[in-house]
């Protein structure tokens, strides 16, 4: 076969077939290689896809046993199959990759099963059931991100698991210890609490959702112990005993040191670049000192004719990221004008409520001694939000001071993942919050809270609770 093309890319996650399939639209003759059976990668198999999946599932479990009777709908004995949601769950991943396959041929895109490595020269080497050497002047890696594992907190996949294991559990927990209280350990602890397990999160830093705005993080704290999620900030994990049915968790909190007993603990404290037998020996691609590869602004590393996009190099590693910088990088080296705007790629937290942001915080606008002006709505007073029973959280938007143009935003209520994205569209245009405040939205909308806390940044909000 003719193992010649313009650009091979290893790794088949989000950031790596939409960089093959925006190239081969360009006309590049495209090779993709992948270890695992199914294209999608971690966000498709065994992350945000099957973990959203999870999140429908027990919400709506979680809706008939404690909300559903404030809307005069009693359901008695309700219960529910974890098998059938677990079923579910990795159909609609399948779907999903089989979706992404199908693009691959419809596209012209030749694929490779098999571990990739880079040889140099402009050669990966494939080992599969064949080994098969491509060449290619570019060859772009997009091999994603592992989770981190603790010296202290080895994982064996039974008591001690990731968040991989922690979405494959074959029966609930009884007791769940979670090990980090950022977007996965929060959004594993509100699946495994919906479904009876009781749930400790013990976090080192002093407050959950790190990154996110002081005041999101605080009220969803309080969301989440109002479900029954204990949390044990600014606290170190120190030991872990292995018991004969259980484990136990040691941890400390200033001068105080104290243990909780768990049947299973998650271990959820961040991810790392995945580049475990990436490159052959000697070929020299610089990383930086967390283990991230240095790239231009091409995306090209340190060795000519190597590129490497999403959780590989800085920045958020986040699916969308990826996507964007793999059609960045395909029009780029198709001649045309790829570019990634970093300041407005948003973020979400997929709790009930859900945290979404874009921008600056407050922290991070006075940390480069910005002067700003925030407006602030409380759910609490919009119509839809009353009638649909959850008045929980708020938007909250930063200007700049003098310009009025937005920085950031923020909001905590259910589908913030979807109201953020009006916020991201004006911040890409350089808006401001008056442009916000003047675009009509329909009524009655949680998306009304938006354009109040816009109308709050002037102090002109016209309902705001008093």
């Amino acid at each position: 076969m003719d193992a010649k093309f313009d650009l091979v890319i290893i790794g088949g996650g989000p950031g790596g077939y939409v960089a093959a399939i925006r190239a081969a639209q360009l006309g590049l003759r495209v090779a993709i290689v992948e270890k695992t059976p199914a294209l999608g990668g971690t966000c498709l198999n065994v992350g945000c896809i099957p973990s959203k999946a999870l999140l429908s599932s027990t919400e709506h479990f979680h809706f008939l046993k404690t909300d559903a009777a404030a809307h005069g709908i009693h359901a008695e004995n309700v219960r529910f199959d974890l098998g059938q949601m677990m079923e579910r769950k990795n159909k609609v991943g399948r779907t999903l990759a089989g979706g992404v396959d199908m693009l691959m041929k419809r596209n012209g895109i030749e694929r490779f099963h098999g571990h990739g490595r880079v040889v140099g020269g402009g050669c990966v080497r494939v080992e599969g059931e064949q080994t098969i050497e491509l060449q290619s002047p570019h060859t772009l890696l997009a091999t994603g991100s592992t989770p981190v594992e603790l010296q202290n907190l080895a994982f064996d996949g039974d008591r001690v698991v990731n968040s991989t294991d922690a979405l494959a559990f074959h029966e609930v927990p009884r007791r769940l210890a979670v090990v980090g209280a950022g977007a996965i350990g929060l959004e594993m602890s509100c699946i495994w609490r919906r479904l009876g397990a009781e749930v400790t999160v013990v976090e080192f830093l002093p407050r959950i959702a790190p990154g996110f705005d002081h005041d999101v993080a605080l009220g969803l704290q309080r969301a989440l112990e109002k479900t029954g999620i204990t949390f044990h900030l600014n606290t170190k994990v120190t030991g872990l005993e292995r018991m004969e049915h259980d484990v136990r968790l040691h941890f400390s909190h200033a001068d105080t040191h104290s243990h909780l007993d768990a049947d299973k603990v998650l271990v959820a404290v961040g991810r790392r670049p995945f580049m475990d037998d990436l490159f052959a020996e000697g070929l020299g691609v610089t990383t930086d000192s967390r283990g991230r590869i240095v790239v231009d602004e091409n995306f090209q590393t340190s060795v000519e004719g190597i590129y490497a996009i999403g959780d590989l190099i800085p920045g958020a590693m986040l699916a969308h990221k990826a996507e964007e910088e793999g059609t960045a990088f395909a029009e780029k080296i198709a001649g045309r004008a790829g570019h990634v705007n970093y300041q407005v790629i948003p973020g979400v937290i997929y709790t009930n409520p859900e945290a979404a942001m874009v921008g600056l915080t407050e922290e991070d606008a006075g940390a480069r001694g910005l002067e700003i002006r925030t407006g602030k709505f409380l759910y609490a007073a919009n119509g839809r939000a009353l009638a649909g029973g959850d008045t929980t959280g708020f938007v909250k938007l930063i200007a700049d001071a003098h310009t009025d143009r937005l920085l950031g935003a923020h909001i905590l209520s259910p589908h913030a993942s979807e109201l953020i994205a009006e916020v991201v569209t004006l911040m890409e245009y350089h808006g401001s919050a008056e442009d916000l405040a003047r675009i009509v939205h329909a009524h009655p909308t949680l998306s009304e809270a938006t354009r109040e806390a816009a109308l709050a940044v002037d102090g002109r909000a016209i309902h705001a609770l008093r």
